[in-house]
């Protein structure tokens, strides 16, 4: 047996007859315009917030069930729609993205490998030669020291006669 919906015109006919309304009683109780009411009244008209929150407040209850009944009556109405459920029966569905796999618990992550890191294991290895460059401490290239050269026996050049200069001239 089809479940049949309680749509907002329903329930507003039912709580008016409760609680014996006409139209324009309802309309003065909650401040919109008899063709207002009677519109909601044979579900012409849906339900809006400010009328959800007018209606709510008459008859005790939340808006939110008048405006769940609107949600609940449009739903149905737009899977009536033939057109529109075939397009939505083409959507496809999202698919999530595939998440890498979990490392095992305790296992530490992977460190990214430097060029520092590399150079520390070389060293590390028997028979390897000394990095290429070192640094300080300071992080900065030491610079280069002078070798001592070896010693020759080195003649000094004689030494230069001076010549006595001429004092400047002074100007007048």
């Amino acid at each position: 047996m089809p479940k049949t919906a309680k749509t907002p015109a329903s329930v507003l006919n039912a709580l008016m007859a409760e609680y014996k309304l006409n139209v324009h009683s309802l309309s003065k109780g909650i401040g919109l315009s008899p063709s207002a009411v009677r519109l909601l009244s044979i579900g012409k008209s849906k339900i809006t917030v400010s009328t959800a929150l007018r209606l709510g407040k008459f008859f005790g209850k939340t808006p939110a069930f008048w405006m769940d009944l609107q949600k609940e009556a449009d739903l149905i109405e737009a899977g009536k729609d033939k057109k529109l459920t075939a397009t939505v029966n083409g959507i496809a569905k999202v698919k999530k993205p595939v998440a890498a796999p979990k490392a095992k618990a305790g296992a530490k992550p992977k460190k990214k490998t430097t060029l520092r890191d590399k150079r520390k294991t070389a060293a590390k290895k028997p028979g390897a030669k000394p990095a290429a460059r070192k640094k300080t401490a300071a992080g900065k290239k030491p610079v280069a020291k002078a070798k001592p050269a070896a010693k020759k026996a080195v003649k000094k050049p004689a030494a230069k006669k001076t010549t006595a200069r001429k004092p400047r001239a002074k100007k007048a």
